[in-house]
């Protein structure tokens, strides 16, 4: 389980792209959000338009944004990699430059400590680990919300200083185990 200081973790998935996708394709980003999140999750769901606008809110500070599925694809055949495809061409990751990538051995997620989806990562240019948990206080309804951790804790990793707050618990849908 990782914690606050630590170093992000070697990657090397598959994408809904059907390329495989390493930690050094995000090298030259200033901050890194590794996002594990599902299809079938409906936390999930409900943040994946946020996640989007953050990411392009933020694209031109040089925010590096990854989704990861994690979730067993023989209990959950929705989360398979044909699902994500087609759930990727819903949301035009492609034109976004935003990659949804499969850990269908789950060791990925084991690595980081993830729990559930949606639970957020967020890597400063050092990749040191600066915030991980939930991605504000009200999944259910946008407009309700009141504290935008993930969107605080990214404009910290860009400024260089450190979080007020590193580490808030995910609230969300547990990731399906093998």
């Amino acid at each position: 389980m990782l914690k606050i200081g630590d170093k992000l973790p070697a990657f090397n998935l598959i994408g809904f792209d059907n390329k495989m996708h390493s930690n050094y394709d995000y090298a030259d980003k200033y901050a890194l959000a590794v996002v594990f999140t599902s299809d079938t999750s409906e936390v999930s769901k409900a943040y994946s338009e946020r996640l989007i606008s953050l990411f392009e809110k933020y694209e031109d500070d040089n925010l590096g944004i990854v989704g990861i599925n994690s979730n067993d694809s023989i209990q959950s055949p929705k989360d398979s990699l044909e699902h994500m495809k087609k759930a990727a061409v819903f949301f035009e990751l492609d034109k976004l430059n935003f990659l949804y990538l499969k850990d269908e051995t789950q060791e990925i997620a084991k690595r980081f400590g993830a729990r559930v989806n949606p639970e957020v990562f967020l890597f400063n240019s050092k990749r040191e680990l600066v915030y991980k948990g939930a991605i504000d206080d009200a999944w259910e309804n946008e407009a309700m919300v009141t504290q935008a951790y993930l969107e605080d804790a990214i404009e910290e990793a860009l400024d260089g200083i450190e979080s007020d707050f590193p580490d808030i618990s995910a609230h969300g849908i547990p990731i399906i185990w093998k």
